[in-house]
């Protein structure tokens, strides 16, 4: 993919990532690295000089860890807060109604380079709904970009302006 010019790469596990793109990473200077799962506070520290984007911002803590690591090496990543688009328990993510303040929060006091929203939807429901609730949110809070859509349905994602799609599996295939 690379050799194709293909620059933008999405890592869901830390551990993988370190061992996959390193080195790559190294002799490909133009390689953007995108943290797009689940992100564990002890895990910032390698995660901040690796990757270029995190998609998953969930939490306080999680912010404030965050702001603290890239302090330390002087490196700003752009960052998308996971909103919890659908209040599912069992999901991560801000709920809308914490959303403003979280944004704010994390702009202000942490210096965050928050760039836009992130959400996946629930899977049961029509995702359309959710993808016209998040450009409402992404005006709400003026953020620029949208990180939403995955293989079963980035094209309406895309009509709902996403400008990050995660279409992983219909390039390689499902993981084992």
């Amino acid at each position: 993919m690379l050799e194709i010019g293909h620059e933008h790469f999405g890592e869901n596990k830390v551990q993988e990532a370190i061992d996959k793109w390193t080195l790559i990473k190294q002799n490909h200077k133009n390689l953007q690295l995108h943290m797009i799962g689940k992100l564990q506070t002890n895990k910032v520290k390698y995660v901040i000089p690796l990757f270029d984007y995190i998609h998953s911002l969930d939490n306080l803590k999680l912010a404030e860890k965050i702001s603290t690591e890239q302090k330390k090496i002087n490196k700003q990543l752009k960052i998308f807060i996971q909103v919890n688009i659908g209040n599912e328990a069992q999901k991560n993510g801000i709920k809308i109604e914490d959303l403003k303040n979280f944004y704010s929060k994390c702009l202000n006091d942490l210096g965050l380079n928050i760039i836009g929203l992130m959400c996946i939807p629930p899977i049961s429901n029509n995702a359309e709904l959710y993808f016209s609730k998040m450009l409402e949110l992404k005006k709400l809070t003026n953020s620029r970009e949208l990180s939403m859509g995955m293989s079963a349905d980035y094209m309406e994602a895309i009509r709902y302006g996403s400008s990050f799609v995660r279409i992983g599996s219909k390039i390689f295939g499902s993981r084992i």
